[in-house]
């Protein structure tokens, strides 16, 4: 028997309207009641298994296409531009996804490892000599930048360009379209002139970089065109720059307050991998994701009709004690066997993640070893609760001096 989401009895929650203690704690009550809950603006998925069954139900499409009808936003610039990798579906978002796809492998970011750690180091012998610093402004923020451009192929003196239009463009995520729709749309007209001077130069002069090794693939018989090739390097500098900045700062000032851990990965660094993984399940930078029924859709006995808005509950889902043991506790010692879903899953999984995942098991244990007895030095400033893409917005810290490298 097939009941309409409509007609179900769920918890209410309005998680926008409470601190991230209390949006985490009223879905995992809401998990003991239902795998549903209602929201102002449509439905939430609460527990970890539905969660990973709608992500990889083909039929709920990216909810990114429609930002701006569910901000009551009149510009139709979102809605008018050519689809990007990360809102696309079905054939078309197969190719693209599978042709960019080599360049995000775990093998394939490997040779970028002691790039990041130089990029790095540079910014933590900044910092360690005094004995305090702003993580966010002073290593998390620039950090990621250097290593798109690095990949892409942009030049150094370019990279304070790509950082300050990939912070732009990211207010997409930010909750306040109305406000910030004029930064976003210049910040990628900016990007994409950028990008298609530098498709001409490569098809003239190609490098060992990505772009040049998608123009190759173009030139080999298959379809991608300027447009496309513009459109991907956004979506790679989206996929591995904002995201990389948050969750660093996230997994830090979760350290913070774990000081016997972050002492423990300074003396064993090959905890990396596992203390990733574990801070990002605990506290992750993305905490929801939208989708949209593109039809009338029957999920677990539950009619979704077409339009459906959709939120799958990110953290909440790496919370739920159903696959979880102790999913309360952090502890970067403990092996868990599930994945955690701060990433995504199903086609629309993090495009970046391989990268993502090789910049933080750099940074964490190189940070644990120069910036020792680490505390927080004033209280962090969480970004509001409506951002996308969330984590701190300052971060102040103190730990003991060590040398400059």
């Amino acid at each position: 028997m097939t009941t309409s989401v409509d007609e179900l009895d769920l918890p209410q929650l309005d998680l926008f309207t409470l601190d991230r203690e209390e949006a985490l704690q009223r879905v995992v009550e809401a998990q003991e009641v239902h795998w549903l809950a209602k929201s102002p603006v449509g439905y939430l998925v609460t527990r970890y298994d539905d969660v990973v069954g709608i992500l990889r139900d083909q039929r709920f499409h990216s909810g990114l296409g429609v930002l701006t009808q569910v901000a009551g936003v009149g510009d139709d610039y979102l809605a008018t531009r050519r689809p990007s990798i990360l809102t696309m579906e079905g054939e078309e978002h197969a190719r693209l996804r599978r042709l960019v796809a080599p360049a995000f492998t775990p093998g394939s970011v490997e040779r970028l490892r002691p790039f990041m750690a130089d990029v790095l180091s540079g910014l933590v012998d900044v910092v360690a000599p005094r004995g305090h610093c702003e993580l966010v402004a002073e290593v998390c923020d620039p950090y990621p930048i250097p290593i798109i451009c690095e990949l892409l192929g942009t030049p150094k003196e370019d990279w304070k360009l790509f950082s300050a239009w990939a912070t732009d463009i990211f207010r997409i995520f930010n909750g306040d379209l109305a406000t910030d729709l004029p930064a976003i749309r210049r910040a990628s007209e900016e990007l994409e002139a950028y990008m298609r001077t530098m498709v001409d130069e490569r098809r003239r002069q190609p490098a060992d970089d990505l772009l040049s090794a998608l123009i190759a693939i173009e030139e080999e018989g298959d379809r991608l065109d300027t447009d496309e090739l513009v459109l991907l390097a956004e979506a790679v500098l989206m996929a591995g720059t904002d995201t990389t900045r948050n969750q660093l700062a996230c997994c830090v000032a979760l350290f913070a307050d774990h000081p016997d851990q972050w002492a423990l990965l300074a003396k064993e660094p090959d905890l990396a991998p596992r203390a990733v993984e574990e801070s990002m399940r605990y506290l992750g930078t993305v905490r929801a994701s939208a989708r949209i029924a593109s039809e009338d859709i029957e999920y677990r006995g539950v009619c979704f009709p077409k339009g459906t808005l959709v939120a799958v509950t990110l953290a909440g889902a790496n919370r739920d004690r159903r696959v979880w043991d102790d999913p309360g506790n952090f502890d970067v010692t403990v092996e868990r066997s599930t994945l955690q879903l701060t990433f995504g899953s199903g086609i629309h999984h993090c495009l970046g993640a391989a990268l993502a995942r090789a910049e933080l098991q750099t940074a964490l244990p190189l940070l644990a070893t120069r910036l020792p007895n680490l505390s927080l030095d004033g209280p962090v400033q969480w970004k509001p609760p409506n951002f996308g893409i969330w984590g701190p917005a300052r971060l102040p810290l103190r730990f003991d001096p060590t040398p400059a490298s």
